[in-house]
């Protein structure tokens, strides 16, 4: 049944941004002040928002393992968490080329990027924290706590461009940002696919964690024997 829903949710993503990509790029017109950069924040926004959305989860299962000790709430959060960072990551180097493009740089400390790059190495942090525990109660519980101190970074990412004085544009989906009607649909389109990417990155990786914990537990029942 699972693996049912993962190639349908499969099919379902490649053909919406398979649809997503040629109208972008083939079908919508250049936007008036920015030219054919514009394009990549059909990408660049959503990838934001889903790595956003996986940060939550992650808090979520975080404390739902800290509360029960259940591991597929660890192995939630950390499958949604390498997610989301490669969103993350996807999201910076995105926004560095439009950066390149419309402000004649490819980096600037606004607090805007400078927070999505603290978020991003702190959730890196925490895969790398992971690697560092080799017993698995304690690498769960150090690592769900970590977790949790990482997403308070999260609402500065967010906010950061209401809170402080950004180059960043405003968002377009809450107060102060526009986009022309004619893009929105395509945008709103395009995160719903790469949501859906998103969902299989992670069930993909959730079924990685699985083998990977049966694989411990017959080293450790080997090692007791």
């Amino acid at each position: 049944m699972r693996d049912k829903i993962l190639y349908g949710l499969g099919i379902i993503a490649a053909a919406l941004l398979a649809r997503n990509i040629y109208k972008i790029f083939m079908v919508l017109p250049d936007e008036a002040a920015q030219g054919m950069i514009f394009r990549i924040l059909f990408f660049h926004a959503p990838m934001a928002m889903t790595a956003m959305i996986g940060s939550a989860v992650g808090l979520i299962a975080s404390v739902g393992f800290l509360l029960t000790k259940n591991f597929k709430y660890d192995a939630v959060a950390v499958a949604v968490t390498e997610v989301g960072l490669a969103f993350l990551a996807a999201n910076l180097v995105t926004g560095s080329i439009w950066g390149r493009i419309i402000w004649g740089i490819w980096w600037t400390w606004d607090a805007r990027l400078t927070s999505a790059l603290v978020c991003w190495l702190l959730y890196a942090g925490y895969l790398m924290l992971r690697h560092a525990i080799e017993e698995p109660t304690q690498r769960a519980t150090v690592a769900a706590v970590f977790n949790i101190f990482a997403f308070v970074d999260v609402p500065i990412v967010i906010f950061s461009i209401k809170w402080f004085r950004t180059q960043h544009p405003q968002p377009v989906m809450w107060g102060g940002g526009s986009i022309d009607p004619s893009y929105s649909q395509t945008l709103m389109l395009n995160w719903l696919a790469l949501i859906l990417l998103g969902a299989v990155l992670v069930m993909i990786r959730l079924r990685q964690e699985e083998t990977q914990r049966e694989i411990d537990s017959l080293r450790r029942y080997a090692h007791a024997m």
